[in-house]
C-alpha cells in the first residue's frame, strides 16, 4: 500500500488569512446590496448562491495554488561548487594605532565580520601573525564559530615582535598542500586570501614564497590598513606609546608599495582601509568575481510542487464565471 503524503512548499501566514477574511467580507457586502435592490421588485436574489458556490472554489484553489501543494519525490541533480577564503589578520602591536578609528584593528575585525557573512556558500578559515604565524579557525563552513574567532583578535593574542608577511603565507600553502595529499582525486577549489596588515614588512624575502603562491593559482587580496601619516602604538594599559631603543616614541605607517606587488604578482588586488576611505565593498565585490570550481554532482530527492493542477482549475473555473451569466433581479 502507498501512501501519499501532502506537504506545502509555504506555510499559511497572517497575510493568506487577511485575504480570506477581506474576500468574505467584501462578497458578504455585495450579496447584501444585491438583496436590498431587489427587494423592492418583490423578488430576493437568491440566483446568486449559485455563483458564491462557484467562485468560493477557484479561490480556494488559487489560494491552494500559491501555497504549493507538494506530493511524490523527484530526484534532482545537486551540483557543489565554492572556494576557499583564508583571512590574514596582522596583530602586531602596529595594528593598535588609531588613525583609523576606534584603532586599525578594531575597525578591520569590524569590516571581516560583514566579509564573514557575505560568504555563506564558501569556506573561510583564519590566521594570525605578527613575527610568526597561527591558525585561529581552519577552514569551515560554521559563520558563527569565525565570527566567536574574529570578536577575539587582539595583539596579545601573538607573542610581540616585528611583522613577518612570508610565515602566514606559506602557512595557506602548507594546507593547500596538505589538502591535494590527502584527496589527489579531488578537484582542487579555487583559493583566495584576504591579507589585512599595515603593510610593513620587517620579514626576509618574499619573493620565494609569493611565486609559489602565484604558481598554484591562489590569489591575494591585500588590505592596508593605516594611513601614510603615520600614527603612534599605544601601549596596553594606557601606559603611554610605544618608545624604540634611543628612547623615541615609534610611528607606525601603512606601507602600500611591497602590498601592490604582492597582489600583481598573484593577480589579486590592493585595496585600503583608511581614515579617509573603506574599500572593503570593493573587496566584496572581488571576491565574488573569483568563480569557485565545482566539487561534485549529487542527486537528492525533493518533494514535486504540484501547484500547476489546482492552478489551471481555477482558471477553468474563472472563465466560467465570466462566461456564465446569471439574472439576478428580473424585470
Amino acid at each position: 500500500m502507498v501512501t501519499i503524503v501532502l506537504n506545502w512548499a509555504y506555510p499559511l501566514g497572517w497575510p493568506e488569512g487577511l485575504v480570506v477574511f477581506f474576500f468574505f467580507i467584501f462578497y458578504l457586502g455585495y450579496a447584501l446590496r444585491t438583496r436590498r435592490l431587489a427587494a423592492p421588485l418583490g423578488q430576493r436574489g437568491w440566483r446568486l448562491g449559485w455563483k458564491l458556490g462557484l467562485r468560493l472554489l477557484y479561490v480556494s484553489l488559487l489560494g491552494a495554488a500559491l501555497l504549493g501543494p507538494a506530493y511524490g519525490v523527484t530526484q534532482r541533480p545537486v551540483r557543489t561548487a565554492g572556494k576557499d577564503v583564508w583571512l590574514l589578520v596582522d596583530l602586531s602591536r602596529s595594528m593598535n594605532a588609531m588613525d583609523v578609528v576606534p584603532s586599525r584593528l578594531q575597525k578591520a575585525k569590524s569590516e571581516l565580520s560583514t566579509l564573514v557573512s557575505r560568504f555563506q556558500a564558501d569556506r573561510l578559515g583564519l590566521i594570525v601573525f605578527a613575527g610568526e604565524a597561527y591558525v585561529q579557525c581552519p577552514l569551515t563552513y560554521d559563520q558563527g564559530a569565525l565570527q566567536l574567532f574574529l570578536r577575539t583578535l587582539q595583539t596579545s593574542l601573538v607573542p610581540a615582535g616585528s611583522t613577518d608577511l612570508a610565515p602566514p603565507l606559506e602557512l595557506v600553502l602548507q594546507r593547500l598542500g596538505s589538502t591535494q595529499t590527502a584527496t589527489p582525486e579531488a578537484v582542487p577549489r579555487a583559493t583566495a586570501i584576504v591579507l589585512v596588515t599595515d603593510g610593513e614588512d620587517f620579514g626576509e624575502n618574499l619573493e620565494p614564497t609569493v611565486r609559489v603562491l602565484a604558481r598554484s593559482g591562489t590569489r591575494v587580496f591585500p588590505m592596508g590598513v593605516g594611513s601614510v601619516e603615520g600614527s603612534r602604538i599605544p601601549q596596553s594599559g594606557g601606559r603611554g606609546y610605544l618608545r624604540d631603543a634611543r628612547g623615541r616614541e615609534v610611528v607606525t605607517r601603512l606601507a602600500p608599495v611591497p602590498l601592490r606587488r604582492l597582489a600583481e604578482q598573484t593577480g589579486g588586488q590592493y585595496f585600503e582601509l583608511t581614515d579617509r576611505r573603506n574599500e572593503f565593498p570593493l573587496l566584496l565585490n572581488a571576491l565574488n568575481r573569483v568563480e569557485g570550481q565545482a566539487e561534485q554532482v549529487r542527486t537528492v530527492a525533493v518533494a514535486d510542487n504540484r501547484y500547476r493542477y489546482p492552478l489551471v482549475l481555477a482558471l477553468v473555473l474563472l472563465v466560467l464565471d465570466v462566461l456564465i451569466t446569471i439574472k439576478v433581479i428580473r424585470p
